[in-house]
């Protein structure tokens, strides 16, 4: 019973250069040699991201996200679901993200005090407690350039006095009497297509990852319902705990009190290949012959089932193979590096004009006498659409009861390329 008593034992902060710059203890200090594990999976990794979420250690498990170049290494002594862990450890970097802008090595050892005042009030004895943004800023106020030089003057702390209200509320996520002058709730629908395109164009796997993020500026205590026009197609879904689970599964309507602020209503996967439509195209003709020292580089790319909406800051990249020396291309349009150490060529192409489409073409060069090389590259590509969600998500309504007053709404769109990868 004592060894499950905890969660979350420790908590290390580990940079791109493989440094830890910051560690927290909950209760018994850990020692950083526990991370020795986590550098060699580290090195065996061929990709940052390519780490395992979850290493087994003969005392310990550990448990590790990858945000903003940072990895967050959580210390676990006894068995814990290990998404529970990875959910808590995504919430700590979303508060960084919303108290200090960006979640970056800098911003966090500029603001180490108010750092481990809010790890602090997340996890109380290893069990996350509070974790909701608004809570914790009327625990432990946000810095400003003001406030830090009179805290270093005086050598006071960002500590709220009192307990937050809605802390002792049934609506804990929300804070009691809220008042704004202008009444708004802002919603985005933020699509990531995730695709492998093989060379004929046909789709080998396709999938979406969605959410809905909601900026609500609402006084006192609405209660907001938000329809869909084809709910069906959500699967997977994932909501803030101020969602009403049970209309959800009887009525597929999204019914809650919000946060006040910023935060995520929900996140959703649509992975059924027929319902994914792939929103740009790629014509390709990339070829090396045996025995010669060029090769052939052609990319046209254009758009299609993306309902004319057009396609913006195109950015196509791909890895030559290692024999490539050079490559001497024209672009129709935007701009290409090639960088003949690492043999990244990378092409800006901006936006897709569907009457006059982006191509890149020229010649590669090979070094003399390099055999052929044994595969064709793959393309990724980045792309956002706006005013789009590719799924054909569409918010049919949203109400308001409980107050008087009539709130400005909007609702905005975006489709954008998660791994976009075409074979050639």
């Amino acid at each position: 019973m004592l060894a499950a008593a905890k969660m979350i034992h420790s908590l290390f902060l580990v940079n791109a250069s493989g440094d830890i710059f910051l560690e927290k203890h909950w209760k018994s200090v850990v020692s950083r040699s526990v991370c020795d594990y986590f550098f060699e999976a580290l090195e065996r990794a061929t990709e940052p991201e390519n780490v395992p979420p979850v290493i087994p250690t003969p005392h310990h498990f550990l448990i590790n996200v990858l945000r903003h170049r940072i990895y967050f290494v959580a210390v676990i002594q006894s068995e814990v679901p290990p998404l529970f862990v990875i959910e808590f450890l995504h919430r700590v970097v979303d508060t960084f993200q919303d108290y200090f802008g960006v979640c970056s090595e800098a911003a966090i050892k500029d603001n180490v005090v108010v750092v481990y005042e809010l790890l602090e009030e997340m996890l109380d004895n290893g069990f996350p407690l509070a974790t909701e943004s608004n809570i914790l800023k009327e625990l432990i106020k946000p810095p400003t350039i003001l406030r830090t030089v009179v805290n270093t003057i005086t050598g006071s702390t960002n500590v709220g006095e009192q307990l937050p209200t809605g802390q002792l509320s049934v609506v804990p996520w929300r804070r009691t009497g809220v008042k704004y002058t202008n009444n708004e709730a802002y919603f985005d629908v933020v699509e990531e297509i995730d695709a492998i395109i093989d060379k004929s164009g046909s789709t080998i796997t396709a999938e979406i990852q969605g959410v809905i993020d909601a900026c609500v500026k609402l006084t006192g205590m609405p209660d907001l319902t938000l329809s869909f026009m084809n709910p069906r197609l959500l699967d997977d879904v994932s909501f803030h705990p101020c969602v009403r689970f049970k209309r959800w599964e009887a009525e597929r309507i999204l019914s809650f009190i919000p946060p006040d602020g910023n935060f995520r209503l929900l996140s959703y996967h649509v992975s059924s290949q027929n319902l994914v439509a792939i929103p740009v195209y790629v014509k390709h003709n990339i070829s090396f012959r045996e025995g010669s020292s060029q090769g052939r580089f052609e990319l046209t790319l254009g758009p299609k089932q993306t309902m004319g909406k057009a396609v913006e800051s195109v950015l196509v990249s791909s890895q030559l193979p290692r024999g490539v020396l050079n490559a001497n291309l024209s672009p129709s349009q935007g701009t290409y590096t090639f960088d003949p150490v690492t043999k990244l060529l990378s092409w800006d192409v901006g936006k897709i004009n569907p009457q006059k489409l982006p191509s890149l073409k020229g010649s590669v060069s090979l070094q003399t006498g390099a055999s052929k090389p044994d595969e064709n590259p793959t393309i990724n590509i980045q792309f956002k659409i706006q005013q789009l969600a590719i799924s054909g998500l569409k918010v049919n309504r949203l109400d308001m009861y409980g107050e008087k007053y009539k709130p400005f709404k909007g609702i905005k769109y975006m489709t954008k390329a998660g791994k976009f990868q075409v074979r050639t």
